[in-house]
Order: structure tokens, then sequence, then C-alpha cells
């Protein structure tokens, strides 16, 4: 019998939730050092494809294993969901930041802020583009999981 640790994460959203965490503190801790010698647009940008990278290796490890994608075809399909996902996150990151205008806390904390929520709005859409276009199982597949 298997504890309720593991119970839990053998839920696919659960292990999305958790390692596209991971991935997204990475993306998030190293904006930070990254803003101090870049603009923000490009320490945003960075930081991403630095997340990106590493939420793709556990992604296809742990959370959608066994695609019949070729491994070059997932990183294609998986950079333009991602493209996707940077545009709303870089998107997201600005529009925060200058509703946050004005606040009485420093320009640091507001654009910390703001690119964390907006890298929790991204994480929705990549899990959705990732289940069903970079991950996809073929319909053998589907049904051999149903069986």
């Amino acid at each position: 019998m298997s504890g309720p640790i593991e119970r839990l994460f053998q839920n696919q959203v659960i292990r999305f939730l958790a390692l596209g965490g991971f991935a997204a503190a990475v993306n998030w801790l190293i904006r930070i050092p990254l803003s101090l010698a870049l603009p923000i647009e490009a320490a945003v940008i960075l930081a991403y494809a630095i997340g990106m990278s590493v939420g793709f290796t556990l992604y296809r490890q742990f959370v959608f294993p066994g695609s019949s994608r070729p491994v070059t075809q997932q990183a294609t399909i998986f950079l333009a969901v991602n493209l996707v996902g940077a545009v709303v996150v870089l998107a997201l990151t600005l529009m925060l930041i200058s509703a946050q205008t004005g606040m009485p806390y420093a320009e640091p904390i507001r654009e910390a802020l703001a690119h964390g929520i907006a890298i929790g709005v991204g994480a929705v859409v990549n899990f959705f583009g990732h289940k069903t276009l970079t991950f996809s199982l073929s319909a053998g597949q589907r049904e051999g999981r149903l069986s």
C-alpha cells in the first residue's frame, strides 16, 4: 500500500504543478540577479528560457512520459507552446508592474510580485498546451492506458 504522498503524486496535475512549480521557482529566482544586469524585459525572457529548459526535462520524464512523438518534435512543440506562454508572462508582468505604479514599495518588489503572478497564469496556459500538443499520446496509447 502506498502512502498518501505517493498516491498524491500519481495524479498528473499534481506532478505538473510540483515540477512546474520548481521550474517556475528557477525562472522567478534567476530573474532577480538578471535584472541587475539587464532591462526587465530581457531578464524576464532569459529567465523564462532557463525555467523552460528545466521544465521540458522534468515534464518529459515525470509528467508526460511515453509520448509517441519523437524528442525533436516534442522540443519544437514545447518551444511553440512556451513562446505563447512567454508572451503571456511578459505582457502580464509589464501590465502588473504598471498597475502598481504609485504603490508604497520599491520597484524590485513590484517587479517580483508582478512576475510571480504572471508565471502562475502562464503555468495554466502551458499545462493545457503541453498535455494536448507537446506530449500528446496517440489514439492507440490512450486506449492502452484506459485498459
